[in-house]
């Protein structure tokens, strides 16, 4: 192997640049939603074509062509790309040779080839012979709006960019150590990326996604309650089963329980909607205040209409990869029709913000659901029965920030699905969706229910 960092930087004499390419998948990061991108990377390699035992050489890596374009989601700002990469040494001398380049790009515009600063790494000779530097793995860190990483590895086998002939200028050592750091105004050749996260790396700990704890409680054995005479103001709902499908960056699929719990106030019932623990991992790391949930309560039965309750923002920053509890979720419902009424979980929504930055994530119920909560309600001028596409009940006495609203669930989610896609990638940090990171996997499939 090569020890760097020591002793002073040759400039060889001649230098030599050789191009190769080779097939190349690249990994977007998981909250991007997008699939593993296939094309090819094509490098062009600058090294001295002759040294001396004991001289520190500096290498250069040049992407001509880099494997996937900047999808069509959204434009790359201004000095928000940095890469890094890894350069297999072999011959006289084996071991690895790390490399990076500045955060230096101009604006990448959306559908557009990806441009990436040349990354250098800095090389110390120390045995005589001939020395083959092969481009290997590299990763793309974005910035913005959050820091994500797409990470490429070769797929086949790839031929030699460079060749150096080290003649034995006296002393030498056998070759050993690792990469180190760089001279003058070149980036440390293996030194930690700066800026930069590894996708899909673990983190320790993990945080909760609100102020709340999200685990959800059985409601006892039965679902229904008188809401009138008797004096009882607190209903109870039992623990139901929920399989959701996201629309993309979303995960593909959530599985949670899901609890309905009401509290009679005059004609109207204060909602709390509690969903398991962990019911999802963290697709980036995101600060606190960044994700919020929110679900439509379907309400069947005698009564018809729609509920929205919303929960508060995450607290505490969240961990890339690790459990997210989400916060429980408030709201108001008011009965618009007498008689025995249920109450059933609807289509959940979770809510990204970073700065200005904003994206909904709309998850839809799969297959049937059991209502959580059954009651026996008296109609309130002004409530929810007939809301099948408009106005269920108003916001008189729902918790701040919760309202009521009608519509079937066709009618919630995301409002504007280009918004939705440029902010998944942009996950840049957390939007977790990718900083518009230009390759990115699908969202790891979401944890279900404890």
């Amino acid at each position: 192997m090569m020890l760097g960092g020591a002793g002073m930087l040759l400039v060889a004499s001649p230098a030599q640049a050789a191009g190769t390419s080779y097939k190349t998948e690249c990994l977007p990061p998981p909250i991007s939603g997008l699939p593993p991108v296939q094309g090819t990377t094509v490098v062009q390699l600058t090294a001295p074509a002759e040294a001396k035992v004991g001289d520190t050489v500096e290498v250069v890596w040049k992407t001509v062509e880099a494997a996937s374009k900047n999808p069509d989601i959204l434009d790359l700002d201004k000095d928000t790309v940095k890469p890094t990469g890894t350069i297999k040494v072999g011959g006289a001398a084996t071991g690895t040779l790390k490399m990076e380049g500045p955060r230096q790009n101009p604006p990448i515009p959306k559908n557009s080839a990806m441009v990436l600063s040349d990354m250098k790494g800095t090389l110390k000779l120390e045995k005589a012979g001939e020395i083959t530097l092969t481009p290997d793995a590299y990763d793309i860190n974005v910035s913005k709006p959050l820091s994500t990483d797409t990470k490429c590895s070769p797929k086949e086998a790839v031929a030699p960019g460079a060749t150096i002939k080290v003649t034995d200028g006296g002393g030498g050592t056998a070759a050993g150590g690792t990469t180190s750091g760089s001279t003058g105004g070149s980036t440390t050749a293996g030194g930690t990326t700066s800026g930069s996260t590894t996708a899909g790396g673990t983190t320790s700990g993990s945080t909760t996604a609100g102020g709340t704890s999200s685990g959800s409680t059985a409601a006892g054995g039965t679902t229904s309650g008188s809401g009138g005479s008797g004096g009882r103001t607190d209903f109870p709902g039992k623990e139901v089963s929920v399989h959701f499908a996201c629309t993309s960056p979303g995960p593909a699929d959530i599985a949670t329980k899901v609890t309905i719990d009401a509290k009679k106030s005059g004609g109207s019932y204060a909602l709390t909607v509690k969903t398991a623990k962990g019911v999802m991992n963290s697709p980036a790391a995101l600060p606190a205040g960044a994700l919020k949930p929110s679900m439509d309560i379907v309400v069947g039965g005698a009564d018809k209409g729609s509920v929205k309750v919303t929960g508060p923002a995450n607290t505490e920053p969240l961990e890339q990869g690790k459990p997210v509890d989400l916060s429980d979720m408030t709201g108001t419902y008011k009965p618009g029709a007498s008689g025995k009424s249920t109450l059933s979980p609807g289509t959940l929504a979770i809510d990204v913000t970073l700065g200005s930055s904003k994206i909904n994530i709309p998850c839809k119920v799969k297959g049937s659901v059991t209502p959580s909560l059954e009651l026996d309600t008296t109609a309130q001028q002004g409530g929810a029965s007939g809301s099948a596409s408009s106005g269920a009940s108003g916001t008189s006495g729902s918790t701040a920030g919760s309202t009521t609203s009608g519509g079937g669930l066709a009618d919630t989610g995301a409002e504007d699905n280009g918004t939705l896609r440029a902010l998944g990638l942009v996950a840049g940090t957390a939007i977790l969706l990718g900083g518009a990171v230009f390759t990115f996997t699908p969202w790891r499939r979401l944890r279900g229910t404890r």
